[in-house]
């Protein structure tokens, strides 16, 4: 079975719509904590506005009546009192009340005669004075004291408790006993504010603390934002999603025009080329790409073209061999010494055009021995010269020398006599009779500059540049007598740069080739070593 195997853009769009998908859960997390933890703090102020505004309050009233008679289990107005509160507290903030500040008399029911268990004024100092038997309402899962008449009256008919808010209020008189609040133990960590008169505590106003969502209105409306947070995160992932398809496929574009090359290239196919869409590190690799692709391009002409001028070279003496010993075989021709003497010579080509090969490849690998020692390159040129000199005058040439007294360089005289032997035989077979050879030299900036300028006729531009190429000769009709085995200035070039020089060609004043060789000196710093 075979399985369908995630490309590079497919790997490259989960990659990052994994990472957005990531950032928005976190996101949302942090939100979603950040809400619920400001929510609670929202709700604790709000009650500890609550808290304080309830304090004052009943203090103003205990300063009016004189006890909690007008409190106790008076479920009514506490709760109309906490929804004044809330309506001040929606419209505008507000500084809690002072006493004497707030009339609260439209809460206060009717007073009658007062009950015998309360006081006009206290006589203890709070919670602290309480008596020994009564339970304490902020000891642990205790039940709520009660007033000693014990009638345990709760909101009536019609009446909304005190769970309404989103803390439960407590209201105990100095003796910590309950005068109104829910029958529920008081939760030992509940805030609770003193109610004073003039400086005595008086009671005590305890509200449960918020921990958690617990009104009905605030967990629908904490509900609402969870979804509506978790609908934002699903639509941002479908928009991460449509954006991060397309950039993924713009990213990687350029790597499948690479890709595609590349198989191309493998297949033989080197002309291929890919865009360059940018200047990134992909642009410089689609640089390099088509600069491999062209190198390996010409490397293969060049190939080409070596295998079939080989083969050109090699088939045309073997030809004449060939024909002239079928000829002296079949009696056309007699076994003469003149026959033998034209033999030899086309052996003889055949023997320097693969000695020619053999020392080219030697070259090209390095391997060609080079035997470096510190040498006079000037005796040099002049001894190659006037070696020369009967053969170009048999030609009706000539050979002028202007060169410095002296110039050393570290080199092997052997290949350096071989490429001015090589240079001085492509002028005698090229240049017209006539004419004449002009070897010039000078020294600059630590280089030796020969330049080997020879009369007409010349080259073309174009023949200009292919000068150096292997088995190039600039005659047309290729003739091995004149034109040789168009290998010479390969190997002079091969020889220059191994002793770390430059060759070049170019349009000579009297209208031949100028070859202009540079070779570095000898230091004196060299020398002393």
């Amino acid at each position: 079975m075979k399985f369908w195997r995630l490309g590079i853009t497919g790997k490259l769009f989960i990659a990052i719509l994994s990472t957005c998908i990531l950032l928005l859960i976190t996101m949302h997390w942090a939100v979603r904590v950040s809400f619920e933890r400001g929510f609670i703090d929202y709700i604790k102020h709000g009650n500890q506005q609550r808290l304080v505004l309830l304090r004052d309050t009943l203090a103003e009233q205990y300063a009016i009546h004189g006890n909690w008679r007008f409190l106790r289990h008076n479920e009514r107005f506490m709760f109309q009192l906490l929804r004044s509160f809330d309506r001040d507290l929606a419209g505008a903030p507000m500084p809690p009340p002072r006493a004497g500040e707030r009339n609260m008399e439209q809460y206060t029911p009717a007073l009658g005669a007062q009950d015998e268990n309360d006081v006009a004024m206290p006589d203890d100092g709070g919670p602290g004075n309480m008596d020994p038997g009564q339970p304490d309402p902020f000891a642990p899962n205790s039940e709520p004291p009660r007033e000693d008449n014990g009638d345990p009256h709760g909101p009536g008919p019609g009446m909304d408790p005190l769970h309404g808010w989103r803390a439960q209020f407590w209201v105990l008189d100095q003796k910590s006993r309950l005068l109104v609040g829910p029958p529920f133990p008081i939760p030992p960590d509940s805030n609770r504010e003193p109610i004073k008169f003039n400086d005595t505590t008086v009671g005590w106003v305890v509200a449960s603390p918020v921990e958690r969502l617990t009104r009905t209105t605030d967990i629908s409306f904490d509900r609402q934002q969870r979804r509506t947070s978790w609908l934002i995160v699903a639509l941002a992932t479908l928009m991460a999603a449509g954006a991060t398809f397309p950039l993924a496929r713009g990213l990687l574009a350029p790597v499948k025009r690479l890709v595609e090359g590349t198989h191309k290239l493998a297949a033989g196919d080197f002309s291929t080329r890919v865009e360059q869409s940018s200047n990134d590190e992909l642009g410089r690799l689609a640089s390099d790409f088509n600069q491999l692709a062209s190198t390996l391009e010409k490397n293969q002409q060049m190939r080409q073209a070596f295998m079939a001028d080989i083969s050109h070279e090699l088939r045309t003496p073997l030809a004449v061999l060939r024909g002239e010993l079928e000829a002296i075989q079949d009696g056309v021709r007699k076994f003469t010494p003149e026959s033998v003497a034209s033999l030899q010579a086309e052996v003889g080509t055949l023997t320097k055009l693969v000695n020619d090969l053999h020392q080219l490849s030697m070259s090209d690998q390095g391997a060609l021995a080079y035997q470096r020692r510190h040498i006079e390159v000037i005796s040099l040129v002049e001894m190659a010269a006037g070696a020369f000199r009967e053969r170009f005058n048999s030609h009706g040439l000539s050979i002028s020398l202007s060169l410095p007294d002296s110039a050393t360089l570290f080199g092997d005289p052997d290949r350096l006599m071989q490429l001015f032997n090589n240079l001085l035989e492509n002028s005698l077979r090229y240049t017209d009779s006539g004419g004449g050879l002009s070897i010039n030299g000078r020294i600059q900036n630590g280089t030796l500059n020969l330049q080997f300028a020879d009369s007409g006729p010349g080259v073309t531009d174009e023949q200009l540049a292919q000068l150096f190429e292997r088995f190039y000769r600039a005659e047309g009709s290729r003739n091995r007598a004149s034109g040789g085995s168009g290998l010479g200035l390969a190997i002079c070039q091969n020889i220059v740069e191994a002793h770390g020089g430059k060759i070049s060609a170019g349009h000579a004043a009297a209208g031949g080739i100028s070859i202009d060789v540079t070779l570095p000196l000898e230091s004196e710093t060299q020398r002393s070593v």
